[in-house]
């Protein structure tokens, strides 16, 4: 999947006070020997070079799906999954790839999920067959859950006041321009097809950026909590359990009775993680999410707007990937030339909003993006529509331009409104958790609309109209969420 976002750096209402800003130069830097600030800047390089490398290879693959497919064969059903596999490893791992930094400290495992990923790349650009591929796809999502909770932890390391706020502020221009990037150069490398290697160079593009992550990672000061807490097996368990019943049965697109009793097996496994978490929390043990999390309705409702909002982004990306190139027979650069647009719009939309829109209007920003999203996926079933069967439906870039303005418009709204009312002691938790649940959404959207749009009769400009008919559904649902979360609390008089 895709991460659009970067929840503890999208707004900081609850940042603890060492890391609100103090006027001039920090103290850190007053203090630092000569050649402290080139060192300190190439680590930050490799920092923000890591958070790049996640976003790029969650969404280049989703463009070389296709062409992957059609080398290695196996059933259609498979195309979803290169992607999903990823996303879905890398939301199960964020929690507890944050708990192991704190307790083995962040530069080690940072170090160390840089390797494993290097060497899954690898491994990927040799997979001689689909379920070896998507294996080792898992491999890469679990070690970009080990990289990227160590982020923010080890900028903070380094930095503080002014210094500390201007590097967090390069993570979201790094994440929209990866954004930007990934779909295009993803079709870019699958269509130069570089000696031969096809699909193979999405994978293979990896290996130089973590060859120079590692290079810099020497000069990262080694942090960790200053009271480590414990793991919590059980609590990861019955996390991983739950999410993969629910998940893996909806990837079909037509679940059937079974598939929708296995998924409603994994509903109530995740009911169970939720009870644990809370017994944890009286009993004075570490659960994985901080209890004080789920009590009210705000943050839980966030949680579900995310996991909603983001099954659509992710959702439509597919269903147009695999509308142009498996319906239409078009190449994966078309593909990624289409999706430039919606990329740019939200690129442009998250500008607008963290820049000058939030601070002004607030929540309705929030809500704005949302109707806009729904203008465009109503314009993208319009352009469907109004092309010929077997013919590229020419307002479908416009479409997707007016979908990616949405989107962008309402993720920094939607991450500072949802960390708003969280404590202090309750933000790495919060933060956290918001990123996996985003992670969620966006592999269930790439499973469950792909599978839609797979298992669709008639052809294939119908099986796009389906897929994004229920991409609407799941968008007002999403919309339901968002005004439950954005709702003021009741205010009564004070009593005599």
């Amino acid at each position: 999947m895709s991460r659009t976002a970067k929840p503890a750096a999208s707004a900081q209402p609850t940042r603890p006070a060492s890391t609100r800003p103090s006027p001039g130069r920090s103290r850190l830097a007053r203090a630092a020997p000569p050649g402290a600030g080139r060192r300190r800047g190439l680590a930050l390089a490799a920092v923000l070079t890591a958070e790049a490398m996640n976003l790029l290879d969650a969404t280049i693959v989703q463009v070389a799906g296709p062409v992957i497919h059609t080398d290695l064969g196996g059933a259609r059903a498979t195309i979803p999954w290169f992607s999903a596999a990823y996303t879905l490893a890398f939301a199960l791992g964020l929690l507890t790839g944050a708990r192991l930094g704190d307790i083995a400290g962040r530069r080690r495992v940072f170090r160390l999920g840089v390797v494993v990923f290097a060497a899954a790349s690898l491994a990927c650009a040799l997979a001689p067959g689909a379920g070896t591929l998507i294996a080792l796809r898992a491999v890469q999502g679990a070690a970009a859950a080990a990289i990227i909770p160590q982020t923010f932890g080890l900028i903070r390391a380094m930095y503080e006041g002014d210094e500390l706020t201007r590097a967090l502020g390069m993570i979201g221009p790094v994440m929209g321009l990866s954004a930007v990037l990934g779909p295009v150069l993803g079709g870019v490398l699958t269509h130069a097809d570089v000696f031969g290697s096809s699909w193979r160079a999405v994978f293979l593009v990896n290996l130089l950026p973590a060859a120079a992550v590692l290079a810099a990672s020497v000069f990262l000061a080694e942090d960790r909590a200053p009271v480590r807490p414990g793991l919590d097996p059980a609590g990861t368990l019955l996390a991983m359990l739950g999410t993969a019943l629910v998940v893996c049965p909806l990837a079909s697109g037509n679940p059937g009775p079974t598939g929708w009793a296995v998924a409603a097996a994994g509903a109530v496994v995740l009911a169970l993680f939720v009870v644990h978490q809370r017994r944890a929390g009286r009993r004075g043990q570490a659960p994985l999410i901080e209890p004080g999390l789920l009590r009210g309705r705000m943050f839980p409702a966030a949680l579900a707007t995310s996991t909603l909002f983001f099954a659509v982004m992710n959702g439509v990306m597919i269903i147009v990937v695999l509308h142009l190139e498996l319906g239409l027979h078009d190449g994966p650069l078309t593909a990624g030339l289409t999706l430039l647009p919606w990329s740019v719009g939200l690129a442009a939309g998250s500008w607008a909003a963290g820049t000058h829109l939030v601070t002004r209007y607030g929540t309705r920003v929030l809500h704005t993006g949302v109707a806009v999203l729904a203008i465009g996926l109503a314009a993208a079933v319009l352009a469907y529509r109004g092309a010929d069967p077997g013919t590229y439906p020419v307002l479908l870039p416009a479409a997707l331009a007016v979908a990616g303005l949405g989107t962008g418009l309402f993720t920094p709204p939607f991450f500072s409104t949802a960390l708003s009312g969280v404590g202090p002691q309750e933000t790495g938790s919060a933060a956290g958790l918001l990123n996996a649940v985003q992670q969620l959404g966006g592999t269930l959207g790439v499973a469950v609309m792909g599978g839609i749009y797979l298992g669709a009769s008639g052809d294939a400009r119908t099986a796009a109209q389906h897929a994004l008919g229920a991409a609407s559904v799941i968008l007002a649902a999403a919309a339901v969420s968002a005004t439950v979360m954005t709702a003021r609390r009741p205010t009564y008089p004070a009593t005599p």
